[in-house]
């Protein structure tokens, strides 16, 4: 018997609204039934006769289970109406009009058929996870919409979605539509963990605790990894509790993961899974939820160009959904392993702000794009991290100096991996080690912690496959990829080598023992005592970053020999000019080098005049206060109160803008300096003022004068530095030196009133205004009162604005 949900008391609005719009929003709470329903409803929508749909999930045991179950709805076998696709196995057939399919699959549908010819529509399920490729799934689907298939509908859903982040890019006409969800009452109980407890140690408390509560089902615990899984697991399995035991993550092969998930009718279960088991799929039979509050994710610096796996706090929808796991077929409890008072932030951050984005950049290139902004995208690619993704590209030889893809990049893209292992692989074949790669490419993508050596590692796997059956079918995916023999022997000759190719930037040259230079300038280190500590060149594949060194986790030597055969431009002689600090000048060398590794270096007899410039131009930007003296600065402030009053008559002359062209102004009087005190000593004001003409010069004097006469007849002068900030410039003189001045003096044609800074005999500052005369009627007397005692030699009339100014005493008045 079919059990009504939620949703369905929404079906017909939304078979309305995309008879009506191409796109819609669907926020529906856990256990609406959007998943299941909505699909299945819209194959009967007139704008979708005859053609497909497509469900984006973002999990493949969840893609497989979806599609299982709309297939049972049906009366059918997965197949039929209702297939699934996902890297490595697919179920579909001629008939098939509803393909369940994972990220990778729709991105690779996209690009080797941009039409998307008889898809009529596209489900993006569970976006509020923001995977980088559900973001490029919905960019490349929305920039065909847009540009190609204006018929294609779209529809978001997710049961928590930033609905405003959704329109700002799908549009604000966008219709929403919210349900609410089917969910029992659940108890949320708080353990956290007690002092000098390990989490494996609590969660083995507190699921004994759970088992033996009345009326406790099957019990789910949430870990953040598969080592804190293996842990309880294991701890499981030595007690006396008489339980099956389940381990769940997404390394498994996905037989086993549907395995874990299937329900028992004789005894309790524990599953212990990552965050595998949070969304998407319900857990049958769970009625208790253990949750540690952790994630481990996988955190890229674009500043370090590393990754580095990093265990943090969940946020709170995160950690609703968990606890809604306890409570999707009877009531339930949630055990929470932290405080009541634990904060947790609201959402997670979308991956596309926290990743590695080569892939992307790849994928990109092969849609025809050169830059993210081309596309509309919920949450935009960092800045940093592009530059850092493309300049990889660049060192894989994927892409060249323009952006555009090469040959080899073309073939890497075609292949479902991250760009480092498609590019291995292709170019494996050069030297007969396709196997060998195919065996290291299914390691290297399984992100499982490696124990020992990369080296031990693998051999242990292809001299033992039966005992990793998850790398095993890799390996067998990756050969009949790449049309190549599975690996039968433990012969690692070429590790070397294919690491060489995929991490260019990672080969690693000695320093000092265990302190090594990587190829993207910066430094690593292996512990003193390790084995390849003082190995000439290392290539070093997994490095953590750390706050001030990262740190070598694994690493394969290489020999020169097979660097410079992969990179053979590194024997070319490049001609440098860098600064020596301990020389104190420029000094010339031609050096051979990979990315930032010198690997050989030459003296040159004579520095090409232009390299010396630049050198000389780069040495002045790293110390600009070289260039910004005091009259540089005056000149600074001039200048501004000039742009900002006309803009379109006179010049940036901020920092970033004098910096910026140096080569316009300063170059032509660099000849024949070779040393930073020379360029110390040269007048860059005087430079500054060479690139205004003669009528411009002296506009400059007559509206911001250097100097203004006071009323004493002394020429003061003014100080402009402050309007580089905004701010107006300063006169500062005597107070008797402003007797008779009726109004505060102003420069640029009357507009800007300057700042005076009237000062006492001692040339302390008695008053600070922009507004002299009104100083003169209100403020003046309480000065007169305070100062005449204190300096009797000097003027203090009654009436300033009368009195004759003077710049000496009583007695030289006389």
């Amino acid at each position: 018997m079919t059990i009504s949900l939620p949703i369905e008391q929404h079906l017909s609005s939304i078979q309305t609204m995309l008879a009506e719009h191409t796109r819609l929003i669907l926020v529906a709470q856990p256990g609406a039934g959007k998943t299941t329903r909505v699909p299945l409803m819209l194959l009967s929508s007139a704008w979708a006769q005859g053609q497909r749909l497509l469900l984006l999930e973002p999990r493949r045991v969840a893609a497989r289970l979806a599609a299982t179950f709309m297939a049972s709805q049906l009366n059918e076998q997965v197949g039929e109406t209702v297939g699934y696709r996902m890297r490595g196995d697919s179920n579909v057939g001629p008939n098939t009009r509803l393909e369940v399919v994972t990220q990778g699959v729709l991105t690779r549908m996209l690009q080797d058929d941009p039409l998307l010819e008889g898809v009529a529509g596209i489900i993006f399920d569970e976006f509020h996870e923001r995977s980088i490729e559900a973001d490029l799934g919905l960019a490349l689907a929305l920039d065909v919409q847009e540009s190609i298939r204006d018929d294609l509908r779209l529809v978001v859903m997710s049961a928590t979605l930033d609905v405003a982040a959704l329109k700002g890019v799908l549009g604000s006409d966008t219709p929403v539509i919210e349900s609410s969800g089917r969910e029992f009452p659940v108890e949320t109980r708080y353990c956290p963990v007690e002092a000098h407890e390990s989490l494996d140690r609590a969660a083995l408390r507190v699921t004994k605790e759970a088992l033996k509560r009345e009326g406790s089902r099957d019990v789910l615990v949430i870990l953040p990894g598969i080592a804190e899984i293996s842990r309880l697991v294991q701890a499981l399995e030595s007690s006396s509790m008489d339980v099956e035991i389940r381990a769940l993550h997404g390394s498994m092969p996905l037989d086993a993961q549907q395995a874990a998930l299937r329900p028992l009718r004789t005894r309790q279960r524990v599953i212990v899974s990552t965050a595998i088991a949070e969304s998407s799929v319900t857990v049958d039979g769970v009625n208790s939820v253990i949750d540690a509050g952790l994630e481990r994710v996988p955190l890229f610096n674009p500043r370090t160009g590393l990754t580095r796996l990093m265990t943090r706090r969940v946020n709170r929808a995160s950690a609703d959904q968990r606890r809604g796991r306890a409570g999707r077929q009877q009531p339930g409890v949630c055990y929470r392993l932290w405080s009541a008072e634990q904060p947790l932030v609201a959402y997670g951050e979308p991956e596309m702000l926290q990743a590695d984005l080569s892939k992307l950049a790849l994928e990109l290139a092969l849609w025809g794009v050169h830059s993210p902004s081309e596309l509309s995208w919920v949450t935009q690619p960092p800045e940093g991290a592009w530059k850092s993704a493309q300049a990889l590209l660049q060192q894989l030889r994927l892409v060249d100096s323009a952006g555009m893809l090469t040959p080899l990049g073309k073939q890497s893209a075609q292949l479902p991996l991250e760009p480092r292992l498609a590019t291995m692989l292709i170019q494996a074949a050069s030297f007969e080690a396709v196997p060998l790669a195919c065996a290291l490419a299914a390691l290297m993508e399984g992100r499982e912690r490696i124990n020992g050596t990369l080296r031990d590692a693998l051999a242990q796997r292809v001299n033992q496959p039966a005992a990793y059956p998850q790398w095993r079918h890799e390996v067998k995916r990756l050969s009949s990829l790449m049309r190549s023999p599975v690996p039968r022997h433990s012969s690692l000759e070429q590790l070397g080598a294919l690491l060489c190719l995929a991490y260019p930037d990672r080969i690693a040259q000695l320093m000092t023992p265990g302190r090594f230079k990587l190829a993207n300038g910066k430094t690593a280190t292996l512990p003193a005592h390790h084995p390849l500590a003082q190995e000439p060149f290392l290539v070093a594949v997994s490095v953590e970053s750390a706050n001030s060194e990262a740190g070598i986790y694994l690493a394969e030597p290489i020999t020169l020999a097979t660097l410079i055969n992969f990179y053979p431009e590194t024997q070319q002689w490049e001609e440098r000019i860098v600064w020596s600090e301990e020389q104190g000048k420029l000094v010339g060398e031609a050096v051979q080098r990979h990315i930032e590794l010198v690997l050989a270096t030459r003296p040159l007899r004579r520095l090409p005049a232009d390299a010396v410039e630049k050198a000389l131009m780069a040495a002045l930007k790293q110390r600009p206060n070289m260039l910004f003296n005091a009259q540089v600065l005056q000149l600074q402030g001039r200048m501004a109160l000039l742009f900002g009053a006309y803009p379109e008559q006179w010049n940036d002359w901020s920092d970033s803008a004098l910096l910026g062209s140096l080569e316009t102004w300063l170059a032509p009087y660099m000849a024949g300096l070779t040393r930073l005190t020379q360029l110390q000593k040269l007048p860059f004001h005087t430079y500054l003022m060479n690139t205004l003409d003669w009528k411009q010069q002296t506009q400059l004097e007559r509206l911001v004068p250097s100097l203004i006469e006071a009323p004493s007849g002394n020429a003061v002068k003014v100080d402009y530095t402050p309007c580089r900030e905004g701010r107006p410039p300063v006169l500062a003189l005597k107070l008797q030196e402003a007797f008779g001045w009726q109004a505060t003096p102003t420069v640029v044609d009357g507009r800007v009133p300057v700042t005076l800074h009237l000062l006492s005999p001692a040339r302390r500052p008695l008053q600070v205004t922009q507004d002299l005369r009104s100083f003169w009627l209100n403020g003046y007397s309480e000065v007169r009162k305070e100062m005449r005692g204190r300096y009797p030699k000097h003027p203090w009339p009654e009436d300033p604005l009368t009195a004759q100014a003077t710049a000496y005493t009583k007695r030289r008045q006389r």
